[in-house]
């Protein structure tokens, strides 16, 4: 079955489709065909964030139809490996910002349509 995901690093988004028998290791050269980053330095977290290993499919990590909708998608953590020193970056998910409060005259309930006066 297919299963929807929301993979996440830091500010960044991206929105996947695959099968829920697809290996993390498929799942990471997808991603790599996004980020331009190899398979070995990446890092997926499933949304305990525990690694997820390269061999297991995305079912047995808990991935499946049931929790990973289109409407409502499974999100997965994404670290790199630095380039540099070769340690791993700590998982890092920017939480989206809040949309500021409705003005009085957009809430619900406020009936403040021209209505016509007797």
């Amino acid at each position: 079955m297919d299963v929807f995901l929301m993979v996440r690093r830091k500010k960044m988004t991206m929105f996947l489709d695959a099968k829920d028998t697809t290996t993390v290791l498929e799942l990471k050269k997808m991603i790599e065909g996004i980020t331009k980053r190899a398979p070995a330095d990446q890092r997926l977290y499933n949304k305990d964030d525990e690694i997820m290993e390269d061999d297991s499919q995305l079912q047995e990590c808990g991935i499946t139809n049931a929790v990973a909708k289109a409407q409502l998608p499974a999100e997965v953590g994404l670290a790199f490996k630095n380039e540099f020193d070769g340690t791993w970056e700590d998982l890092e998910k920017v939480p989206y910002s809040n949309p500021p409060e409705l003005p009085d005259v957009m809430k619900p309930g406020n009936d403040t349509s021209c209505q016509p006066e007797d």
